[in-house]
């Protein structure tokens, strides 16, 4: 691969520089595993699917398990770029809490490759997620509380706090879906995010 996502501070700048053959063969590799799960897939499917030779995966990826952390770490950046996109500019802190949460978690139960894993293969999909250790949590905490302090910069809010317990309900309601907080649409989550969420939020 001509170069691998860090998910640092620097994850909002330029993204690693990708060929045409490297699109091409992440592109095929997501929709594999978004049809088939993550277990299913060989890189030999991959290569069908991307039309060159299964050599030439190898010569840019070690194996299948580089490939999947390749396409998981690209889709993570997307999925956080939403999210930064969504809560920039905002007027207020409440109003950052409230469309991140409803971006994320409403990005995150339409992308094909998480609706599959997390309902057929979780215990594959989650040790794949976690191998940067809390890299993804915490580069989204991040975003998250930036977004919160430009909104506020005056606030004495632990901003950090707010943005890391927001993530984890949003990764609590894909995993455990259902019971009495199925969240069905954005309207839903944006009123039970205004109602509870907001509430995180010191009030003077």
């Amino acid at each position: 691969m001509t170069g691998h996502l860090t998910l640092d501070a620097g994850l909002l700048a330029a993204a690693p520089a990708a060929d045409a053959l490297d699109t091409r063969i992440l592109d095929a590799a997501l929709g594999e595993f978004a049809a088939h799960g993550l277990r299913r897939v060989s890189v030999e499917d991959v290569a069908k699917r991307a039309g060159v030779a299964r050599t030439t995966i190898y010569r840019r990826f070690a194996g299948k398990d580089q490939l999947m952390q390749a396409v998981i770490l690209r889709e993570v950046r997307r999925f956080l770029l939403r999210i930064a996109a969504a809560t920039e500019g905002l007027a207020g802190p409440a109003d950052v809490v409230v469309e991140g949460f409803v971006v994320g978690l409403s990005a995150a139960r339409a992308h094909p490759l998480l609706a599959r894993v997390v309902q057929s293969e979780p215990e594959v999909f989650l040790p794949q997620l976690t191998m940067n250790g809390d890299a993804v949590m915490v580069a989204a905490r991040d975003i998250l509380a930036d977004r919160l302090r430009r909104a506020d910069p005056a606030g004495g809010d632990d901003y950090a706090t707010v943005a890391e317990v927001l993530l984890r309900l949003a990764f609590s309601l894909l995993l455990v879906p259902g019971a009495g907080l199925a969240l069905d649409g954005e309207d839903e989550m944006r009123a039970f995010a205004r109602d509870h969420l907001t509430r995180m939020l010191r009030r003077p």
